[in-house]
C-alpha cells in the first residue's frame, strides 16, 4: 500500500468459497511478533461481515500496515475479489509547522518523522507503538521525543498536555523515563507558556527529583536505559556503567531544568534547592579532572545536553567519543536524539547532520515511510529494501516507532533555526545552522500567538521573518565561515564597515559566527545580506567497521569449549543430533 498506515485489511467478494487466511506487515514478509499479543502470528482466517471479510487481529482492528496478503488454501469452484482496501483510521491533527529546504532528504526525514508520530496519536494519549505487540501504550520517556516533534509539526499543545497528564503518575519502572517526563514538562512549559500546568505540577515532578537525588548514588540500579549494546542491551544489562553513568548525567540535566522553571515563576527557594542538587554532584565528578574518561557517546551525550561542561571538557569529550563516525550512531533513533543535540551544543553542526543521514537517511535508504526502533547502517549493505529487519533484545523491530521523531525537533529548533527563549515564544531565536549544503530553507512553527514564518537563501543573502503580535525575536544572521560586508534592514542599511568602525547600535551584536538583532518586533521583515567568500565544504568521515584480523587458531587444539560456543564450535546451520553430524 505505499506506506504504513494505521489500519486493517480486507476485501469484497459476493461469490467467496473455500477457505482463505489473510497477513499483514509493515515489510515484505507477513509479520510475525513477540508473545504477549492478542495474534502475535499476523496471518489469520478472516472475519465476514456480510459480503466483506476482514483480517481482525485484535480487539482495536488496527495495525501498522503496508504490505498485505490473500492466500487461498482452498476452493470449491472459482470465485472473484471485488475490492481490496484498508480501512484507515488517524486522529485529525494539521500540520501546523512545516520545513523545506533545498535537500529532499532532509525534507522526507522531517516530514517521515513527524507522519510517524501522527500516525500513533490515538484517542487520548500518544501511542508508543503502531503494531499491537503488547505495549501499545504511552511509555512515559519515549512520549518525550514523540511530543517534541509533536509541538513544532503539530502545534497540538492540548493533546500533549492531556498526555502530560496521563503519564504523570507512571514511569513504567524505568528510572529514566521519570527524568524524561520532567524535561517533557520543560518543553511543554517552553512552548506554551503554562504556567498554571507548572505550578499544578511542582510537588509531582519534586517527588521524582527527590527520588532521582536518593538513587543517584555510587551505583544505581536501573531496568532500562536504550537498547543499544553499549548501554546494556536494553533490559539486559541495564545497570551497565555507560547506562549509570548516562543516568546520572540526566538527573543534573532535570534538576538543572526543573531550577530553571522555577525560577521563571519566581519560586527562588525551589530553584536554589535542585541548582544544589546540581551543584553538588557536579563538584564531586570535578574532584577527578578525567572523570569523564570512562563515559561512552551515550553518557557523554547526556552530560553535554545537561550544560555544565567546559569547552575543554566538550573538545576531549568530542575526540573521545564522538570524532569516530560510526561510532556516534546509537542503535536505537531515540538515543540518537541525544547524541544530535550534543553535537549541536559543541558546534558540530556538520557531524550532527552526518550523523542524521546516517541514522534517519539510511533508514529512509531501506525504504522507511514511518521510522523504526532501531536501526543499523549497515542493514543496508546486508538486506534489500524493506526486507525484515533483524530481531534483538527487543524481540520483533518495529518499523512505525514514533520515540524516532526527536529529529524533528532538532531540524526546526537547530536547522531552521526557531526554538523559545522564553515560555510561550514571548521572546525567541532565529538562529539558523544550515551546515554544509543547506542553502535555501523556510518554514513555520507554531506558537500559542500564531505561527511564526521563517526563510532564508543563502545563494541570495536574504532572511526573512514574520513574528506575530506580542511576540519578540532575536535574528542571528549566521556568517557560515565567510565575512559579511553588508546588511540592510528593511532596506535600511544597518551593517557595514564604516558603521562598525563608528560603533554598532545597541541592538547589534556580532560574534565570531553570528551578527544577532535583538528584539525584533512584530511584523515581516526582510534582512538583505552581502557576503564575501566562500563557505567550505565539509568533507564526510567514513564509516569504518573495524574487523580483526583472520588467523588460523594453532593454540586452543581440542579445548575449544567455551572458546567458540559451548558446544567448542559456532557455525550456522550446522548441528549435532544423536550421533549424527547434520548439515
Amino acid at each position: 500500500f505505499g506506506r504504513v498506515n494505521a489500519a486493517w485489511l480486507e476485501f469484497d467478494s459476493e461469490d467467496f468459497n473455500g477457505r482463505v487466511e489473510m497477513s499483514i506487515s509493515e515489510y515484505r514478509e507477513p509479520a510475525i511478533l513477540n508473545a504477549g499479543a492478542q495474534h502475535r502470528i499476523k496471518t489469520l482466517e478472516p472475519v465476514r461481515n456480510g459480503n466483506t471479510y476482514r483480517l481482525e487481529l485484535n480487539d482495536e482492528l488496527y495495525e501498522g500496515v503496508r504490505y498485505g496478503w490473500i492466500h487461498v488454501r482452498s476452493q470449491d469452484a472459482p470465485w472473484h475479489i471485488d475490492k481490496i482496501r484498508l480501512v484507515c483510521q488517524i486522529k485529525p491533527t494539521n500540520y501546523n509547522g512545516s520545513f523545506q529546504s533545498n535537500n529532499a532528504d532532509l525534507n522526507r526525514i522531517w516530514y517521515t518523522g513527524a507522519y510517524g508520530v501522527k500516525l500513533n496519536l490515538l484517542e487520548d494519549f500518544f501511542g508508543a507503538i503502531l503494531m499491537e505487540r503488547s505495549d501499545r501504550f504511552s511509555w512515559t520517556g519515549d512520549a518525550y521525543t514523540s511530543q517534541a516533534a509533536s509541538l513544532v509539526a503539530f502545534g497540538n499543545y492540548d493533546f500533549v498536555l492531556t498526555n502530560l497528564h496521563h503519564t504523570a503518575e507512571q514511569d513504567n519502572g524505568i528510572f529514566s523515563y521519570s527524568m524524561y517526563w520532567i524535561q517533557s514538562l520543560m518543553d511543554y512549559y517552553q512552548y506554551t507558556g503554562d504556567s498554571a500546568t507548572l505550578i499544578h505540577y511542582i510537588e509531582n515532578a519534586r517527588f521524582k527529583l527527590d527520588r532521582a537525588y536518593d538513587h543517584y548514588g555510587t551505583d544505581p540500579t536501573l531496568s532500562f536505559y536504550g537498547w543499544d549494546e553499549r548501554l546494556g542491551a536494553g533490559f539486559e544489562n541495564s545497570s551497565c556503567r555507560e547506562s549509570q553513568n548516562a543516568y546520572k548525567m540526566l538527573c543534573i540535566d532535570s534538576w538543572l531544568d526543573f531550577a530553571r522553571m522555577m525560577e521563571s515563576i519566581g519560586r527562588s527557594e525551589l530553584a536554589s534547592i535542585y541548582d544544589g542538587f546540581a551543584e553538588e554532584k557536579i563538584a564531586d565528578l570535578r574532584k577527578n579532572p578525567e572523570w569523564f574518561m570512562d563515559f561512552g557517546i551515550h553518557a557523554a551525550s547526556d552530560a553535554i545536553n545537561a550544560g555544565f561542561t567546559t569547552e575543554e571538557e566538550q573538545k576531549a569529550m568530542y575526540e573521545l567519543v564522538f570524532a569516530d563516525r560510526l561510532n556516534r550512531v546509537s542503535y536505537s533513533p531515540f538515543n540518537q536524539y541525544f547524541i544530535i543535540c550534543a553535537l549541536a551544543r559543541m558546534g558540530r553542526f556538520d557531524e550532527a547532520m552526518e550523523t542524521i543521514n546516517d541514522c534517519w537517511g539510511g533508514q529512509l535508504k531501506y525504504g522507511a515511510t514511518t521510522f523504526f526502533e532501531v536501526f543499523r547502517p549497515s542493514w543496508n549493505l546486508a538486506l534489500d529494501d524493506n526486507d525484515a529487519p533483524p530481531n534483538n533484545q527487543c524481540g520483533y523491530t518495529s518499523f512505525c516507532h514514533p520515540w524516532g521523531g526527536g529529529v524533528v525537533n532538532w531540524l526546526t529548533e537547530e536547522v531552521l533555526g526557531v526554538k523559545p527563549v522564553k515560555p510561550g515564544f514571548l521572546e525567541f531565536d532565529f538562529k539558523p545552522h544550515p551546515g554544509s549544503g543547506i542553502n535555501q530553507l523556510d518554514g513555520e512553527v507554531p506558537s500559542p500567538a500564531g505561527n511564526i514564518q521563517v526563510a532564508y537563501n543563502l545563494d541570495k543573502g536574504e532572511f526573512e521573518i514574520e513574528i506575530p503580535e506580542s511576540l519578540k525575536g532575536k535574528v542571528w544572521i549566521p556568517k557560515t565561515k565567510r565575512s559579511i560586508t553588508e546588511i540592510k534592514m528593511g532596506g535600511k542599511l544597518v551593517y557595514n564597515a564604516d558603521l562598525k568602525e563608528s560603533g554598532l547600535p545597541a541592538y547589534i551584536l556580532e560574534g565570531d559566527d553570528f551578527i544577532c538583532f535583538k528584539e525584533v518586533g512584530a511584523g515581516k521583515h526582510l534582512f538583505k545580506v552581502v557576503y564575501q567568500g566562500k563557505s567550505p565544504v565539509y568533507e564526510e568521515n567514513i564509516l569504518i567497521y573495524p574487523a580483526g584480523e583472520v588467523v588460523v587458531d594453532t593454540e586452543s587444539s581440542g579445548s575449544w569449549g567455551g572458546v567458540y560456543g559451548s558446544d567448542g564450535y559456532v557455525l550456522c546451520a550446522y548441528q549435532n543430533i544423536g550421533d549424527k553430524v547434520m548439515d
